[in-house]
């Protein structure tokens, strides 16, 4: 894992080996990641607890339900063990069928919705796909529930994730047929169980990306972190609930990184424009709605942070309305 591109830190406990997985944990910082560009310059205070307060509960709810998950245990506030596999792109080259104890170069991606923000609406814009491809014939409105889920195929070590056709993800996986379409009908179950959790504690799931490793006996198993805000795209009262609300702000005040454009560019990292700043009064606002975020998946209220659909609107309040009189922060 690149730290430099996560909101996690890992830490290995136990290398993995060819024949059997390791043991890692994960750190939730604070951080927040937007544009494929990394680690952003502000953390927001809570977030990492809530983060892993989420992981913790939907693994638990996932493995009660029969899902096997890469899943060891909590330790409080920020942290979980989870069992470590290798990573291709460091053992000399795509997985082969026989490889065992090691991740899947590919995520799977379920969408439920189609809200502001889903990169399905840029993509049609720009011809990337069309709606042939998705299985639809017209394009629901946001907020509309799609009548079956979306099933894509991206990378995961690529520095923009690369969206693949199954005959392609298939092939870089190394997984002969019957395994592949594990990783599908498990990404599917595991989508149905997160909506149905979300809606009954009144948010709305609209998609989420799952990673896989290979287990020891030769297994797909879920590994990363679902149904949390970093790695699933949760709306409240209509609002989006976690990073889509800063990268909106950063869009419309024409601050955001064109970090594809720029890797096109084969422009050096270092050579980069570094991000602007959010404004500081953002970050309570945000660390609040992370906070009721985790308290309403969980079950479990902490603190005295507002309720969520509140903090949700709060949030988007007072994020949709500011327009920042210089560019806050910003360097070149």
């Amino acid at each position: 894992m690149s730290v430099l591109h996560s909101t996690k830190d890992l830490r290995i406990v136990r290398p993995p080996t060819p024949e059997k997985t390791g043991v890692g944990i994960f750190d939730y910082t604070d951080h927040y990641t937007v544009f494929h560009y990394g680690r952003m310059p502000d953390t927001i205070p809570g977030k990492g607890e809530a983060t892993c307060r989420m992981a913790a509960a939907t693994f638990a709810m996932l493995e009660a339900a029969g899902v096997r998950t890469h899943f060891r245990r909590v330790l409080p506030p920020t942290r979980i063990e989870f069992d470590l596999a290798r990573d291709p792109a460091t053992t000399g080259g795509p997985p082969t069928a026989r490889d065992r104890a090691h991740l899947l170069p590919i995520q799977v991606i379920v969408r439920t919705q189609l809200p502001q923000g889903s990169s399905v609406h840029r993509r049609l814009a720009t011809g990337a796909t069309t709606l042939a491809q998705l299985g639809l014939t017209t394009l629901p409105a946001p907020g509309e529930p799609l009548r079956e889920p979306i099933v894509e195929y991206a990378t995961t070590r690529d520095p923009v994730n690369r969206f693949l056709d199954p005959a392609d993800a298939q092939r870089l996986t190394g997984l002969d047929t019957a395994r592949f379409s594990l990783l599908r009908r498990t990404a599917l179950t595991v989508t149905r169980l997160l909506t149905r959790h979300a809606r009954d504690r009144g948010i709305t799931y609209a998609d989420g990306t799952f990673e896989f490793l290979i287990d020891h006996h030769g297994s797909p198993v879920l590994a990363d972190s679902p149904g949390t805000p970093d790695e699933s795209r949760l709306l409240a009262a209509g609002v989006h609930c976690g990073k889509q609300l800063l990268r909106n702000w950063y869009t419309r005040n024409h601050l955001a990184i064109p970090v594809t454009q720029l890797i096109a560019d084969r422009v050096p990292r270092d050579q980069w424009p570094r991000p602007a700043r959010l404004p500081p009064e953002f970050l309570p606002v945000m660390s609040d709605l992370y906070q009721a975020l985790a308290d309403t998946w969980t079950d479990q209220p902490r603190g005295d942070a507002p309720d969520l659909p509140a903090a949700a609107r709060r949030a988007a309040g007072l994020i949709d309305t500011h327009r920042p009189s210089a560019t806050p922060g910003a360097a070149t």
